[in-house]
């Protein structure tokens, strides 16, 4: 089977229709369909009216229930700016939807046992990066009977073997940070576990056009999806 797995879509719909365009048996998606993004209500409609299992992320819990994202300071006024925007585009059944979902969907494949997680096991607040050293994720990982384990949250592509499970990132649909201005995901061959990832050109336009239309905050919202990261310079 190939499992097309998506994540942090961010409410940017065209580049959830890109990746939605690779041939794909099934979808998993890793959670954080809202927050910054345009189109937070039709990324949700998509996923529901789609039966497609999402994983709560700490911006779909944000959102739903006004607890604070725990995003990087560097980003965290643009999270609070546009939630207020997000909120306004949900109704009730779209609000419950983003309450009810789960922090984790576990899997046995002919390839072996996968957990799908947003950040780490433990917390969709934590990070488990290229550069997250060995220790810390092992002491994420503790107590996880898994073969792999597939996460987003850091909008970084990856693969990283941590003792005998391997992690992988299919990197973020709707706002890579990578530098790389495509949207990012995956396929995984469960028989195989093999996992690999594509970068996909989407309509950034139609995108833009709509954050500067609609949001507040849009020039840094703009250069974040055409510099593809948080760290590069943002100018007016």
């Amino acid at each position: 089977m190939k499992l097309l797995v998506i994540s942090d879509i961010h409410g940017n719909m065209k580049a959830l229709e890109a990746a939605m365009e690779i041939p794909h048996d099934g979808v998993i998606c890793l959670g954080d369909l809202v927050d910054y993004g345009p189109s937070p209500k039709e990324v949700i409609d998509f996923m529901m009216e789609n039966n497609i299992p999402v994983i709560k992320g700490n911006h779909d819990n944000a959102v739903a229930t006004g607890i604070d994202c725990g995003c990087s300071y560097e980003i965290k006024h643009l999270s609070i700016a546009t939630r207020d925007y997000t909120k306004e585009q949900l109704d009730d059944t779209q609000l419950d939807f983003l309450k009810k979902l789960p922090l984790k969907i576990e899997k046995e494949y002919k390839g072996g046992r996968v957990l799908f997680t947003h950040g780490s096991p433990r917390s969709f607040y934590e990070y488990i990066k290229p550069q997250t050293p060995d220790a810390e994720v092992q002491e994420m990982l503790e107590g996880v009977e898994a073969d792999l384990l597939v996460v987003g949250h850091s909008h970084i592509p990856m693969e990283r073997n941590a003792g005998n499970i391997t992690i992988v990132n299919p990197g973020s649909v709707g706002q890579p940070r990578d530098g790389i201005p495509q949207a990012s995901c995956a396929v995984l061959d469960t028989d195989s576990l093999e996992f690999k990832v594509y970068r996909l050109e989407y309509d950034m336009d139609s995108v833009t056009d709509k954050i500067r239309e609609k949001m507040p905050h849009c020039d840094e919202l703009i250069a974040i999806l055409q510099n593809a990261g948080v760290n590069k310079k943002i100018t007016n």
